[in-house]
């Protein structure tokens, strides 16, 4: 076991306890890349409705943690603190004024699971939904 010395103790006194990976940290909302299941930007956050696949992993990691970018404004993302809330899910808005980070939203573990493919790309349409967003022409010329 390492000793620590004792500017080490000055350092960590003065500065707070020293942190890993502290740019990964700023960047996904004060949590690791290999503890993340999903992450949204901000402007994926900001869409007028949810996306499916945050409510899935909600419901498949029900012991994951939300996190969410407080440098957005509330009303953007507070369909997704519904969605915790529904989901009995802790949250946290994480508000850091010296860096802002494109990353909206982080639903992640408290131990590493290394997903290999984190962002979502686009927006899964669940068949009730679908059927909710037909246009007005497609529900007129049904075949």
């Amino acid at each position: 076991m390492k000793k620590t010395t004792v500017d080490e103790v000055l350092q960590q006194g003065i500065y707070g306890p020293l942190e890993t990976k502290p740019d990964e940290r700023r960047k996904f909302l004060g949590t690791i890349r290999e503890r993340i299941i999903i992450a949204l930007s901000k402007g994926q956050v900001a869409e007028a409705a949810p996306y499916p696949q945050v409510e899935q992993a909600m419901k498949e990691y029900p012991q994951a943690r939300l996190f969410l970018n407080g440098n957005m404004g509330y009303e953007e993302f507070s369909k997704y603190v519904k969605l915790a809330t529904k989901n009995k899910m802790e949250h946290t808005i994480v508000t850091n004024k010296e860096h802002d980070t494109e990353i909206g939203l982080v639903l992640a573990m408290e131990h590493a699971i290394d997903k290999e493919e984190i962002y979502i790309t686009k927006k899964v349409v669940v068949p009730e939904e679908a059927e909710k967003s037909k246009g007005f022409f497609a529900k007129l010329f049904k075949r």
